[in-house]
């Protein structure tokens, strides 16, 4: 008799899993466990891809397409891009809700929540298609122009 690795449950010799906690005994098993993991996530991503109608993603690689783009499909470049807007997004947003009170608060905000990427996928269902991160970043570059200039001149 030998025990799993991972619960310490009493197994037999011959178990490619284990039957309490179901891990893989066996490379064998191991890569099995992963191809039908695989599998699954293909026929998720298809499923929910199909259904939008459109591209997945773009060439601007910010998801701007009805369907999923996985993380590991865009390029170094376009990953940046991304994590670049949330976090930019994001800090307008907070910094904003300190100045609520203030009416250059608002456009502030407004800025934040336009260079947010998943705004680029909801504009694409009325618009046709994704609106181009330039236009974003523009959008963005706008609002928080006229966000500072309220709240410094008013």
């Amino acid at each position: 008799m030998k025990t799993c690795p991972r619960c310490d449950s009493s197994l037999d010799d011959d178990a490619r899993f284990c039957v309490e906690c179901g891990a893989p005994q066996t490379e064998d098993a191991a890569e099995e466990l992963d191809e039908y993991v695989q599998r699954q996530a293909q026929q998720v991503a298809a499923e929910s891809g199909g259904a939008g109608g459109g591209t997945a993603g773009g060439t601007d690689g910010s998801g701007g397409g009805s369907g999923f783009v996985p993380t590991e499909e865009l390029t170094d470049r376009e990953q940046l891009w991304r994590r670049g807007c949330y976090v930019l997004g994001y800090g307008t947003i907070v910094v904003a809700l300190t100045r609520v009170p203030q009416i250059g608060a608002f456009p502030l905000i407004l800025g934040g929540i336009a260079i947010l990427p998943p705004i680029r996928r909801l504009t694409a269902e009325p618009l046709g298609s994704p609106l181009k991160r330039e236009v974003m970043a523009g959008l963005y570059a706008a609002f928080a122009l006229l966000g500072v200039a309220l709240l410094v001149f008013l």
